[in-house]
């Protein structure tokens, strides 16, 4: 193989999801494209990497000082919806159900993996609703263990502010699920998380 061949596979062997194989095909994409296209999107991505910002509200990813939903005057300034990543903002946004605003932790408590809750903006969050108008957070994270472990310390962290209320995202069987192959937790989620049928 190519030595310069050899060096973009592995290159794009290093994103999450792609391994030498698919690699393989996005290298050999590159080289029907246009060159001038190569050079836009290599442009784009250094340019998102070397320019990109964090909202200093809420820890999203933005152009500018604040994010675009941040600051959107039409967003409910009184909900803050936490979650783990910004891949999670989108997700949410895409239902269009949601219309407050967002925190982003940078990731969940993972002793495994080294990262402890003052790698987290944590403290970002607390600061938010220290300064007021939050009436409720909504804990929108993963239930992987680390996530539960994330959710019980965010549920101690928030004890400070008694009027604030605190919800979590519904967990449980899945649309489409069945119960038969779902997991203990699963389904104690959605038992704990019923909610009553109209007649």
């Amino acid at each position: 193989m190519s030595k310069l061949l050899d060096d973009v596979v592995g290159e794009l062997a290093k994103l999450p999801g792609v391994g030498r194989r698919t690699a393989l095909r996005l290298s050999m994409h590159l080289l029907r494209m246009e060159r001038e296209q190569v050079g836009d999107m290599a442009g784009a991505m250094t340019r998102f990497r070397n320019e990109i910002r964090y909202c200093v509200r809420c820890n999203n990813l933005s152009d500018e000082e604040l994010c675009p939903i941040c600051a959107n005057p039409a967003r409910d300034r009184s909900t803050v919806c936490v979650v783990e990543q910004v891949g999670d903002v989108m997700s949410i946004e895409n239902s269009r159900q949601y219309n407050g605003l967002y925190h982003v932790l940078g990731g969940v408590i993972s002793p495994m993996q080294g990262i402890a809750p003052s790698d987290l903006k944590i403290d970002l969050l607390l600061e938010n609703i220290a300064r007021g108008g939050i009436r409720e957070v909504i804990l929108a994270v993963s239930t992987t263990v680390e996530g539960e472990t994330t959710l019980f310390y965010l549920l101690n962290k928030l004890k400070q502010f008694p009027d604030l209320k605190v919800t979590t995202i519904a967990r449980g069987i899945g649309f489409g699920d069945e119960i038969e192959y779902a997991d203990e937790l699963t389904i104690a989620h959605a038992l704990h998380n019923r909610r009553e049928v109209s007649r």
